[in-house]
């Protein structure tokens, strides 16, 4: 793995996990154009790495609702952050239980499948069109819209399927107020992320002994600062009704892969 390819990797990594594009759709195209071989024994580590600043950027943006919120839930009297929080809980039970039943046939489809993820990137753009058009509202999260909007997060695991996207887009379709969509699809996720990577550190066997530290830290830090800036600019883009563009953006980008992987 060279430090380029850890650079590029960040830089998507960073910008896609926000922006309604898929992350994992974009990762795979990208894994094959630089070949398989190029992400080697290291891709464990470097996906580690990838996450971890991605989770950061999300805690750096959304610091104050988090502590606020963890504030509220050491508060012995009941008030709006366990209300929250129950609804954090309860949107990450369909994604949990899908990752421990269907690990490896989810696994399987990682693997530069450019059929696949140019169908999940139509979806993506068709379901952000749709989103576009929704009315603008001041309705909050309820337990059950959040349930729902487990299932969907859970479903864009898929590569190609942005999660940001799918989540934000459910929520506006669902009648939510915009910025609340945008704030609860970014703290929902967290909690995977921190289980995905608890999982990682306990399935690591080993540190290869040809770990090169520099590739791993590039890919770090372009992750976490082109994901500030990239949470930040996706709720502009949600709050003034400019889903539209990555709707087309995927259609092209799904449309490209699904050419690519046909021939």
């Amino acid at each position: 793995m060279s430090a380029f390819e850890s650079l590029i990797l960040g830089i998507i990594q960073g910008l896609t996990e926000f922006l309604p594009i898929s992350s994992s759709g974009h990762l795979e195209i990208v894994k094959a154009i630089f070949g398989s071989e190029a992400v080697g024994e290291e891709s464990l580590f470097l996906t580690l790495a990838l996450h971890v600043g991605t989770a950061l950027s999300t805690i750096i943006v959304f610091r104050q609702d988090i502590m606020v919120l963890l504030k509220g839930i050491c508060s012995s009297k009941k008030n709006d952050s366990h209300a929250f929080a129950l609804k954090i809980i309860i949107s990450t039970i369909p994604a949990v239980l899908v990752g421990l039943f269907f690990e490896k046939q989810i696994s399987v489809l990682f693997d530069q499948n450019l059929i696949l993820v140019g169908s999940m990137l139509l979806l993506t753009g068709i379901i952000l069109f749709l989103a576009q058009r929704t009315p603008k509202t001041t309705k909050k999260v309820s337990n059950q819209k959040a349930l729902l909007l487990g299932l969907v997060q859970a479903v864009a695991i898929l590569p190609g399927i942005s999660r940001s996207g799918s989540t934000i887009a459910g929520a506006l379709i669902l009648g939510i107020d915009r910025e609340k969509a945008a704030r609860f699809s970014f703290l929902m996720v967290l909690p995977l992320i921190f289980g995905s990577m608890a999982k990682s550190l306990l399935d690591f066997e080993g540190i290869p002994e040809q770990l090169e530290l520099t590739p791993l830290l590039l890919g770090f830090f372009a992750s976490l600062i082109t994901g500030i800036f990239a949470c930040k600019w996706m709720i502009a883009l949600v709050k003034n009704s400019q889903l539209i563009y990555f709707s087309f953006y995927c259609f092209i980008v799904g449309g490209i892969s699904l050419f690519y992987g046909f021939i």
